[in-house]
């Protein structure tokens, strides 16, 4: 479990200097570095999409997960709780959707890849934390650099990086019999094609409702898990 603390610190560390950082970008050019990292965003998620092995799973998967996300509203929903969150610490309203932006962003971003599952699946079977001590000093950088473009949301990703990974470790001889291989690639794949979707808003080519697409991520094993009992 340390190693996944010293993954959230990591965050914190990184997004606090990255705070110092954005306070001294002239508007024009923290616009300027947001479409730099909306391209490299683009990259990052094509890379990962382009590697899909089961075209109509991932079509289902994220049909359906958009689906269920816009039937609920999701992306309400997560924007007025950040709203009611900003409005308790008198930081306004007027940033809510840039905040929720951020924080989505980089939780994906962090969490999204077999580096997450893998090695948080080793700190809690056979306490092995290389993995995770190389992910934390990654997301350190991103940290940075995401904060200097996106704000103070992105250090949000420091608790669901806390709570998502630290869940895996400290269930891990529960949840590895469920994790295959497929799994994990299609997981990263359907969080990829996310990834490519938030760097086209990011670039300002769209204005999709990425929150809406994260039921997406929940349709995958499920559909995969149904795939199996229907063999």
């Amino acid at each position: 479990m340390w190693a996944v603390i010293v993954n959230t610190l990591a965050i914190v560390a990184g997004s606090l200097i990255g705070l110092m950082l954005r306070r001294g970008i002239p508007k024009g050019v923290a616009d300027a570095l947001m479409k730099g990292l909306g391209l490299c965003t683009i990259i990052i998620g094509l890379q990962g999409a382009v590697k899909e092995e089961n075209i109509l799973l991932l079509i289902v998967a994220t049909t359906t997960g958009i689906f269920i996300g816009e039937a609920t509203d999701l992306d309400g929903k997560v924007n007025r709780a950040t709203e009611q969150i900003l409005q308790k610490f008198n930081h306004g309203t007027g940033d809510t959707g840039k905040i929720a932006q951020a924080f989505v962003t980089s939780c994906l971003i962090m969490n999204v890849g077999a580096m997450v599952i893998v090695g948080s699946l080793n700190a809690g079977l056979v306490e092995d934390y290389n993995m995770l001590y190389t992910k934390s000093l990654l997301d350190f950088v991103s940290g940075i650099m995401l904060t200097t473009t996106m704000g103070i949301g992105v250090m949000g990703s420091a608790g669901f990086t806390l709570a998502f990974q630290g869940g895996i470790v400290l269930l891990a001889e529960y949840i590895a019999p469920l994790v295959s291989d497929t799994v994990i690639a299609e997981l990263n794949t359907a969080g990829c094609l996310l990834i490519f979707a938030i760097g086209l808003n990011l670039v300002e080519l769209t204005k999709l409702k990425v929150i809406n697409y994260l039921p997406t991520l929940i349709m995958v094993p499920i559909l995969i898990f149904v795939c199996q009992l229907l063999e």
